[in-house]
């Protein structure tokens, strides 16, 4: 998101005012009518069987809600707005992670921004033991905080990847063209994208360093936490479940809007290049050694490129695999295919919206959701989904004629120790039930013993996704070979289907 200005805002405005929805045979479609939201800036599972959304309010409000499109109730779960400082257009909380054992330590992650001095606050909040629609307010434990030289490009996203340690999204600190050269500086957690490990504090510290990041050992040299860096505004970050990639939707400058694939170590280039041109010079510029985007636009495509999520969900299943993500500016959402090893293909544009497109998300089944702001009405911001397509599994929003198992996918599951381009970092596993009833999915090993219990829980009428790492239930990546899942619900065993580990 790049809101340089009350004029750009009202330029924009102006834009997406006067377009229509393009011809397509994907639609969008109002996911919560009876709900509205102040600029809504992340939407978030936290994924402990309950099926909630939480909404990020960028003025520093988390609303929770049942995922339902009939709730007419969302409550505020925390609200943090006296500790934050959204001034400016860029400015706020701006993003929200669970912690992947969420449903039994309650913690979560924010990223919010506060005054003075102007900072960035790596914060974590826990639940009410009482309440679980309620956070404390007063369990704030800072993290980390680095100090904002100017009001915009703070990117915002916090994600767990699947090694379980927290990525932050950082911006190159503002104003335009870099001026402090942060993106390139190893000494500034500006411009970069940081790893920390949030179980093993260390050194003083309420977090740790996970020891391959690509700088341990050399704090005199460079800042520790970096992962990545030669970012400018990387506005939203996700993991893809499957693959276990890290994508990246980073704002270009004047000319270019980008897609990255972030990698340990990796230097993408800002302020060096925009894109994959020069920037700095503009002309001649040394290449060597930068990263380049998987993929770029330019002006006459959008101007704020704000990064979304590689779809895995079901109801939509002509997206499967693809990375959708839109622009703030021009409203446009496309679908970006790539499968690692070779250039994507030119993406599809799926919708030419007139939504002012602040943020993706997705639910515990990885449907995908669409946070829009509303420039006339602030207060009435929305969140919108891809209507289900014919073919989805049970319709839109209908309950399936019959309990069902699907495949797994991918089938071989290639796993590595850690989530790289080479393997996958889960396999996805998606069900179907026909009324509200107690789900157990279990795995075993060839000799019938139980391996892992993948889901345990009562669960609601509809399509449900889980996905598998590799692991045992007691952490460990099994050997390679066949393994049977198996779906109970109630007391019917579904189904039992066939997976293959290759590691």
């Amino acid at each position: 998101m790049n809101l340089r200005s009350a004029f750009f805002v009202a330029f924009i405005s102006l834009l997406v005012a006067h377009r229509s929805a393009s011809q397509t045979p994907f639609q969008t479609q109002n996911a919560f009518p009876n709900l509205t939201f102040t600029r809504p800036v992340d939407l978030q599972s936290p994924r402990d069987g309950t099926d909630r959304i939480f909404v990020v309010e960028q003025a520093g409000i988390i609303r929770v809600f049942e995922n339902n499109a009939n709730t007419t109730i969302s409550r505020v779960f925390l609200d943090i707005s006296a500790r934050v400082d959204d001034s400016f257009n860029e400015e706020g909380l701006l993003g929200l992670a669970f912690h992947p054992d969420y449903k039994n330590n309650g913690y979560f992650y924010l990223n919010y921004t506060a005054a003075p001095p102007a900072r960035t606050v790596i914060a974590r909040y826990r639940v009410s033991p009482t309440d679980p629609n309620q956070a404390d307010a007063n369990s704030e434990l800072v993290l980390l905080t680095y100090n904002q030289p100017f009001e915009n490009h703070n990117g915002g996203q916090v994600a767990f990847g699947p090694d379980g340690h927290l990525y932050i999204a950082s911006g190159d600190g503002g104003s335009g063209g870099d001026p402090q050269g942060n993106g390139q500086s190893l000494r500034k957690l500006l411009g970069k994208i940081l790893r920390i490990d949030v179980n093993n504090p260390s050194a003083g510290r309420n977090y740790g360093i996970p020891s391959d990041n690509p700088f341990v050992g050399n704090p005199t040299v460079a800042r520790e936490e970096i992962y990545a860096y030669g970012l400018r505004n990387p506005w939203r970050i996700s993991f893809d479940p499957v693959t276990g990639r890290l994508w990246a939707g980073d704002v270009g400058q004047n000319t270019r809007e980008e897609i990255d694939i972030i990698e340990n170590g990796k230097n993408y280039g800002w302020k060096i290049m925009e894109g994959s041109l020069c920037f700095s010079p503009s002309t001649g510029c040394t290449m060597t050694g930068l990263v380049k985007p998987i993929w770029e636009y330019g002006r006459s495509l959008g101007v704020s490129v704000t990064g979304g999520y590689v779809y895995r969900g079901t109801k939509v299943p002509e997206l499967a695999g693809a990375y959708i993500y839109g622009d703030f500016g021009s409203g446009r959402i496309w679908a970006l295919r790539y499968d690692g090893v070779n250039p994507p293909a030119n993406p599809d544009e799926l919708l030419d919206t007139n939504l002012p497109i602040a943020s993706f998300g997705v639910d515990q089944n990885n449907e995908l959701y669409i946070c829009a702001f509303d420039f006339a009405n602030p207060t009435n911001g929305k969140i919108y989904r891809f209507k289900p397509t014919t073919s989805s599994i049970g319709g839109e929003d209908e309950i399936p004629t019959a309990n069902r198992l699907t495949q797994n996918y991918p089938n071989p599951f290639f796993k590595n120790n850690a989530a790289s381009t080479a393997g996958y970092a889960a396999t996805q596993i998606s069900y179907s039930l026909t009324q509200d009833n107690t789900v157990e999915l279990n795995l075993y090993n060839m000799q019938g013993q139980l391996v892992r219990q993948l889901v345990g829980q009562n669960q609601t009428a509809g399509t449900h996704t889980v996905f598998w790492d590799g692991r045992d239930t007691a952490g460990q990546i099994l050997p390679s070979g066949t393994y049977f899942y198996r779906l109970r619900a109630g007391n019917l065993v579904v189904e039992t289907k066939r997976l293959h580990l290759v590691k």
